[in-house]
């Protein structure tokens, strides 16, 4: 296998290869028709019910993740991620709240509020995979950035899109470049923690999350319950795996040696 340095470089390449893919296309404005849900029927007053309610799911999984966080002794990340870590099911938290108010009144000013959260998520889960599998001081130093572009991708695509001229190029970047280096940076690079198949199921929860949202109206007819309102406890659970993953995983041990000796930081 390639050295630890042509792996980087490798995964830089396909970064900068997936990015001039989407930046050579032409502005992407949100479709409207996205906005129409199979599942609008109104429950106890509250429109659209189990695209909210579905939502709860997040909310739930958000606390159980900060909770067990808070614990004396939670073994399953290092501790210099840890930020990374609370980022993320505080995005989950965000996202209960954020997806929960875009599904009342579906349109693109109240979308701002659904995406927004995702990318803290989705910044947080890439900023601790890059500190598991690459290094944990740059994982660290890489979340604050991070979770500034994904936030500016957002932002960028309503801003353009209340000018009439939306562009969803930066947030595709965003939401699809992490989908693509996390694989690759779990084939490449050993993690620094046991049980890497937690990753790989959220992975699998989120491809599968994508396609019952594709598949919205045709589930929605075989089941009497929308794809989307499935796609909300489908991408829960994947985030819920990561709960697990703090009580089940262990560090290390070759891997964190090396990492010790190169100043990073041991597991909790």
């Amino acid at each position: 296998m390639p050295d630890k340095t042509q792996r980087i470089w490798l995964l830089v390449a396909v970064a900068i290869l997936f990015g001039v893919a989407v930046c050579s296309h032409e502005p992407i404005p949100q479709d409207l028709s996205y906005h129409s849900f199979a599942d609008r029927r109104t429950l106890l007053g509250v429109p659209n019910f189990w695209n909210v309610a579905s939502n709860l799911a997040f909310l739930i999984v958000g606390v159980a993740g900060v909770l067990v966080l808070l614990l004396p002794r939670t073994v399953g990340t290092l501790r210099v991620l840890r930020p990374a870590f609370f980022a993320f099911f505080i995005g989950s938290v965000l996202v209960a709240v954020g997806s929960g108010f875009y599904h009342l009144a579906p349109n693109n000013d109240t979308l701002v509020f659904d995406r927004l959260p995702m990318t803290v998520a989705f910044m947080a889960f890439l900023s601790l995979i890059v500190g598991e599998n690459i290094d944990p001081d740059i994982g660290r130093r890489s979340l604050v950035p991070l979770l500034t572009v994904g936030s500016a991708s957002v932002l960028y695509w309503w801003f353009t899109e209340s000018r009439g001229h939306g562009d969803l190029r930066p947030y595709v970047l965003v939401q699809f470049l992490p989908v693509v280096l996390i694989p690759l940076m779990i084939i490449l690079f050993r993690s620094r923690l046991t049980k890497v198949h937690f990753i790989w199921g959220l992975l699998a929860a989120y491809g599968l999350a994508k396609a019952l949202e594709i598949l919205d109206l045709p589930i929605y007819r075989k089941l009497g319950v929308s794809g989307h309102t499935l796609k909300h406890i489908v991408a829960a659970f994947g985030m819920f795996l990561m709960v697990i993953a703090l009580r089940a995983r262990r560090g290390n041990p070759v891997s964190l040696t090396k990492s010790t000796t190169s100043g990073g930081e041991d597991a909790e």
